[in-house]
């Protein structure tokens, strides 16, 4: 489908015309947005080594800070998606938005443990209201490239996780904590940015109201819908618990084992969290093309040999498996979204919300427990654990094949 520069009006237009524009100046703007928003995320775990420092933190109470930041992220999720599937609330993108700034305003102030756990909380409360939402929009503006869509919107966000500790490591670990402020300014950036995907949204409800109503093309009893989101549930811990472990604690283990600098522990977090930006774009389409049961095959149980040897190599080795394995690991999460969707079409928001809830919930729980194993065994053990986890990949074989009746 050709790439539309606007919107087309929505007035007397067939339900086919409605459905059909690829308006990518709107997934692009929502892909910068999750940019943006997943970029601030990034510098709460990037600053984990300067807040164990100067706080005299265990990596029991990083975990904990983890947990906190998760779970505000993922527990509203479900329940925002469920709730604009069926009543719209366009001005949650930008209001979202100021509960983030407010949040990392307050991390770059706070003098003890406890606001540091609110100002997580705060940061966390701004992504789960930006998430289903964002997404929506990147689906209503794909043309029925729901791939193409998801995976450019979520490489936005893998692409501002890659360069939050790389900014961190420039304008926060040299000159302190205080300069934290200065993300500010890109959470006011988002605000403007989103305030203007709202309007596009609140102009395009029509078509909103058109795909809730869509329905399912297989041919699947509740029960066996039910059981193949129980099995993709099972996936995302798999992916995302394993994640947790480079997502908080990766600059701790290379800290430990090759005795690295903070600063040169960032930059190899960054290699890593770049070549997840690049899975991602890449995962999409490919589902697009091959079918997403194939992608979510080759993405989680693929990693499994290169996780199974990043314990016992130099740092050379270290630094290339953790490349190959973000590459392979993140094109699976854009194939599970958009096979959940269309397990259940008409709950987009729903299902947004609940897989990027599972996925924030599972990294928090993971965080947490991944820390308290570190405080106990030591952190090189906790990889060497982890490393076993993307062997779950096999319940992919319980996936059913989505054909059309």
């Amino acid at each position: 489908m050709s790439s539309s520069p606007a919107a087309p009006s929505l007035a007397g237009a067939s339900p086919v015309s409605q459905a059909s524009p690829l308006v990518m100046r709107v997934i692009g703007a929502c892909a910068l947005a999750h940019l943006i928003n997943d970029l601030i995320q990034a510098v709460l775990p990037a600053i984990y080594p300067m807040l164990k420092l100067n706080y005299g933190l265990s990596f029991a109470q990083i975990g904990l800070i983890t947990l906190t930041f998760q779970l505000t992220a993922s527990l509203l999720q479900p329940w925002v998606g469920y709730h604009t599937d069926r009543h719209p609330k366009p001005w949650l993108l930008p209001a979202g938005s100021v509960c983030t700034l407010v949040g990392i305003l307050m991390l770059a102030f706070v003098g003890s443990f406890p606001a540091i756990l609110l100002a997580a909380a705060l940061v966390g409360i701004g992504s789960s209201t930006f998430h289903p939402e964002a997404s929506r929009i990147a689906r209503l503006a794909s043309g029925g490239r729901y791939g193409l869509a998801q995976s450019t919107f979520q490489v936005g966000g893998n692409a501002g996780t890659a360069f939050g500790p790389l900014l961190a490591a420039a304008i926060i670990i040299p000159f302190g904590q205080g300069n934290v402020a200065w993300f500010g300014l890109f959470a006011a950036f988002a605000i403007v940015v989103l305030y203007g995907l709202s309007r596009w949204y609140r102009h395009h409800l029509t078509l909103f109201k058109l795909k809730q109503g869509g329905a399912a093309t297989h041919s699947l009893s509740a029960g066996r819908v039910k059981f193949a989101l129980l099995i993709l549930a099972l996936l995302v811990f798999s992916k995302y618990f394993y994640m947790a472990s480079f997502t908080s604690y990766f600059t701790f283990f290379l800290i430990e084992k090759f005795d690295l600098s903070v600063a040169s522990s960032q930059l190899y977090l960054f290699l890593f969290l770049g070549a997840v930006a690049a899975g991602t774009f890449f995962g999409g389409p490919i589902g697009d093309r091959i079918g997403r049961k194939q992608v979510i095959w080759f993405s989680i149980l693929g990693v499994a040999p290169f996780s199974l040897l990043l314990p016992h190599v130099d740092l050379f080795w270290t630094g290339v498996l953790s490349m190959v394995i973000g590459f392979i690991l993140a094109s699976a999460f854009s194939a599970i979204v958009v096979f959940a969707q269309e397990l259940m079409p008409g709950n987009v928001g729903m299902i947004a919300g609940l897989f990027f809830g599972l996925m924030f919930g599972f990294g928090g729980i993971g965080g947490a427990l991944l820390g308290y194993l570190a405080d106990i065994h030591g952190i090189e053990e906790v990889f060497l654990l982890c490393s076993f986890l993307p062997l779950l990949g096999i319940l992919t074989a319980l996936l059913p094949s989505l054909k059309a009746r």
